[in-house]
């Protein structure tokens, strides 16, 4: 008797799921690719920091948005890709960068008004033809030789005239902040993040480059955002190094922003909604290495790092 009084709530189900779905239709597409395992634990998390990105806007934001996580490079499948608004990479870049290999399906996407953000490692490819599909999609990428990436404590000055910025004040952060960007000409990109980098804010020199000797001292554009002509938007991030920084309120903020605003979304006025992460949070998910590291939450120590000894100038290719 039981089963025959189920079978119309059951028959019910079965009639409302094409509606949950067409309803799920409705939500804005994002495909987040995330790279494969990379620098020690704790940096370069793709995989981690994705998932936490995707969580903020698919369970926490309130928004009609759905983001779909591709791990460890390329999807297998392509059509991933369908009906999606906006594609964001958080990578290596160069010849382990995902796009290597598929820029002309990357080029089909844009070209159709998608959207295309690059964070982190995920905005540098080689000068030549990867180079200007970058400025094509996101008004530039760092150059190997040319751009340079320090470790460095940023105090972040969001240009509060975009929307990306929308409910972020000014705040710093500690970061592999790359800078001196290799920009289309003319320069297509609009700055959304500036700091201005100083011998005194720098704790480690990785590839350092005579302009990035040059430029301390001078703003330097962090965040930058394109509106492409073909209708589509164009966003690059040089920060993204320290997996700890996701638990920076501000900084997963204009991230998420970023996300939003590059599918052809309305940037809230106060910013996309997150719950702060945990510790636990940024402990899950991490990439299997051989020596695992505990992270703990960002400090007032990261911020406050002594000044490095100056190097003389090294970057790929060069001795230092």
């Amino acid at each position: 008797m039981s089963r025959i009084m189920l079978l119309p709530v059951f028959l019910m189900l079965l009639v409302c799921l094409p509606e949950a779905r067409a309803a799920d239709d409705t939500k804005t597409k994002i495909v987040l690719i995330a790279g494969q395992p990379s620098h020690p634990s704790g940096q370069h998390e793709f995989n981690a920091g994705c998932i936490l990105l995707a969580r903020a806007l698919n369970e926490q934001s309130s928004l009609p948005v759905h983001v779909t996580v591709v791990h460890n490079g390329w999807p297998n499948d392509e059509s991933v890709f369908e009906n999606a608004k906006a594609v964001v990479i958080y990578s290596d870049g160069n010849d382990r960068h995902p796009t290597n290999g598929h820029e002309e399906k990357v080029d089909e996407l844009a070209a159709s008004g998608v959207g295309i953000m690059c964070m982190h490692y995920a905005v540098e490819v080689p000068p030549g033809d990867r180079g200007n599909y970058f400025k094509r999609w996101i008004g530039g990428h760092y150059e190997g030789g040319f751009s340079c990436n320090p470790h460095w404590t940023a105090p972040l000055a969001p240009n509060s005239d975009h929307p990306i910025a929308n409910g972020v004040p000014g705040f710093p952060a500690n970061d592999e902040w790359y800078y001196n960007m290799r920009w289309a000409d003319p320069k297509t990109a609009t700055d959304v993040l500036t700091s201005t980098p100083t011998r005194e804010k720098i704790n480690r020199y990785i590839h350092w480059t005579p302009a990035g000797e040059k430029e301390l001292g001078n703003r330097q554009t962090l965040m930058w955002a394109v509106q492409r002509k073909d209708g589509g938007r164009g966003v690059g991030f040089t920060g993204g190094h320290w997996h700890r920084n996701w638990a920076i309120d501000d900084f997963r903020r204009v991230v998420l922003n970023a996300m939003i605003w590059t599918a052809g979304m309305e940037v809230p006025e106060g910013g996309v909604k997150s719950e702060p992460i945990t510790e636990a949070q940024l402990n899950e998910n991490l990439d299997e290495k051989r020596k695992m590291e505990h992270i703990s939450l960002p400090s007032d120590a990261d911020l406050n790092q002594p000044a490095a000894e100056p190097v003389e100038y090294r970057w790929p290719g060069k001795k230092p």
